[in-house]
């Protein structure tokens, strides 16, 4: 599906990541890894780079070559390094990379943003969301957090609510409906990956473990990566502006409990 395809993989030196570079490579595509940690087993075109910072999304912007096909925005933190370092990387980089990739992307290309079911709460909490993603370029992290309520204990599921209301804004963008760029997300549940424990650590135990009570089991960088690898590809070519919970039916469960059916 992703034969002679550019594909642009954020977070590729572990996890759900490198899992998506390793199949977009299996599936033909020529792949340009981004992580600011170097991997053991390098895929493809290695860039190092620092996605939580302006300089850094314009250094990283220039090792890129132009015709690129699609962006897996994978890279995250678990917001156990504090408010401004998540928001940093989970949405200003995240969004200031994709539009800042949008030129060098060929028409009817391809975004997808790596969400969260931890951002499922956006709805109840929409018009800070909403200010928050109005705010343009790439303020002062710090600042930003301040502004709009977001606390080390909250900026990861903060982080995840904003990237999916930007991603449904982002879909009806001129500067990705000029040429025809889908903008979608993907959002797992808890996923066995390195990150999962520093999971456990913001969000506690018993939520992580109510989660994968719900569905059977944890996730696994192969159930992810698939979704994203479609995503990327004219397989997808219809689908644009939407969030594919990608969770083994968590967000479905959560759903019917809020919801009372």
């Amino acid at each position: 599906m992703l034969h002679g395809k550019n594909i642009v993989v954020t977070g590729a030196a572990s996890g759900i990541g490198q899992r998506t570079a390793e199949l977009a490579h299996t599936m033909g595509a020529n792949v340009f890894c981004i992580d600011r940690d170097t991997p053991k087993n390098s895929i493809g075109h290695f860039i190092k780079g620092d996605l939580g910072s302006q300089d850094g999304i314009a250094a990283t912007l220039k090792q890129l070559p132009a015709g690129i096909d699609a962006l897996a925005n994978v890279a995250g933190l678990s917001g156990t390094p504090g408010a401004a370092p998540t928001l940093a990387v989970n949405f200003l980089g995240l969004r200031a990379l994709s539009l800042g990739i949008a030129e060098k992307m060929n028409q009817y290309g391809a975004i997808i943003n790596v969400a969260s079911i931890a951002g499922f709460g956006w709805r109840a909490n929409i018009e800070n969301v909403k200010s928050a993603v109005a705010v343009e370029g790439f303020p002062d992290p710090a600042q930003f957090c301040s502004d709009h309520g977001i606390t080390d204990e909250n900026s990861y599921p903060s982080s995840k609510e904003l990237l999916l209301l930007w991603t449904y804004q982002a879909a009806h963008s001129e500067v990705f409906k000029s040429k025809n760029i889908r903008v979608n997300a993907v959002s797992p549940g808890p996923v066995e990956t390195p990150i999962l424990k520093q999971f456990r650590d913001v969000l506690g135990d018993a939520r992580v473990n109510s989660d994968i009570d719900r569905v059977g089991r944890a996730g696994t960088a192969n159930d992810i990566a698939p979704t994203i690898a479609f995503l990327a590809s004219d397989m997808a070519r219809w689908v644009n502006g939407t969030n594919i919970a990608c969770d083994g039916g968590l967000e479905a469960s959560v759903m019917a409990e809020v919801m009372g059916f």
